[in-house]
C-alpha cells in the first residue's frame, strides 16, 4: 500500500505534538497542560489509524472485484485492526 503525503504530514505534526511535551515535561510545565497535549497526540493517532484503515479497506475492495473474490473477509480484517487499535 503507498501512503500519500497527507497522511505522511499527519504523522510529522504528531511528532512535533509529542516533542513539545517533551520540552514541555522539561520546562517543567503544568501536569494539566501536559496531560492535554497528551491527550491531542492520542486523539490525532487514533484519526490517522482510522484514516489508513479505511484506506486500506477501499484498496482491498477494489482489489477483491478486480479479481471477483469476496469481500467479506476483507471487511472483517479492516474492523479487526480498528478493534485491536483501541
Amino acid at each position: 500500500m503507498e501512503y500519500d503525503v497527507q497522511t505522511k504530514n499527519r504523522l510529522k505534526r504528531i511528532e512535533g505534538q509529542i516533542r513539545g511535551v517533551l520540552r514541555m515535561m522539561e520546562e517543567g510545565k503544568d501536569c494539566k497542560d501536559i496531560i492535554t497535549q497528551l491527550s491531542a497526540s492520542r486523539t490525532a493517532i487514533d484519526r490517522t489509524i482510522g484514516v489508513l484503515v479505511s484506506a486500506n479497506l477501499i484498496e482491498c475492495v477494489r482489489k477483491a472485484e478486480e479479481n471477483v473474490e469476496s469481500s467479506d473477509e476483507l471487511v472483517k480484517e479492516a474492523v479487526n485492526m480498528l478493534v485491536k487499535s483501541r
